[in-house]
């Protein structure tokens, strides 16, 4: 009996020793991926035609590994861009907040910061507007493996009632060779 308490004891100094979790929540993100993107062609129109068209990310951590700064390269036919997207981790709130900075209007005010978590999937909020109405923005981080991952974007014109799911990436990390 006083080794199973001692056992249990061990196991619970364990666990509160270990550091704290989310910290590295994205560290799966950090390398290059090649991405493959379908986007709504209009949003919150009622659309259901997509555009696909192929990417690349490249991901460093940043802040000493509480953040991370991935450089994107979205090729879309006829209109190309880059894209930034700036990550970092708040170890008192226990929350990640993601800012955008969109290549084709770089000095632009940067879009309120999607903050949310890693529980199952990684699931971030920001209150924004769209052509010029509120809206709820979504992210979702999923289907995380080594090589692979998915992430969405959808918009929620009434408060997070319902979400129109408007951008889809999925990635594939890149090989050396590549």
């Amino acid at each position: 009996m006083r080794a199973i308490l001692l056992a249990l004891i061990c196991v619970a100094c364990a666990a509160t020793a270990q550091e704290p979790t989310g910290v590295h929540d994205f560290d799966f993100l950090v390398g290059d991926w090649q991405v493959h993107h379908r986007r709504l062609k209009e949003r919150l129109a009622g659309s259901t035609e997509w555009i696909e068209f192929d990417g690349t990310q490249s991901t460093r951590l940043a802040l000493d590994g509480a953040g991370n700064v991935s450089d994107n390269w979205f090729d879309i036919p006829g209109n190309a861009y880059r894209g930034v997207s700036v990550r970092a981790f708040d170890a008192k709130s226990r929350l990640w907040a993601i800012w955008w900075l969109d290549g084709r209007d770089p000095i632009r005010a940067l879009d309120p910061p999607l903050k949310g978590r890693f529980e199952n999937a990684g699931t971030f909020f920001a209150d924004d507007t769209f052509n010029g109405r509120p809206i709820r923005v979504r992210y979702i981080w999923s289907q995380i493996t080594p090589t692979s991952a998915h992430w969405e974007q959808a918009f929620s014109p009434d408060g997070g009632r319902t979400w129109e799911t408007n951008w889809i990436s999925d990635f594939s990390r890149r090989t050396a060779h590549e």
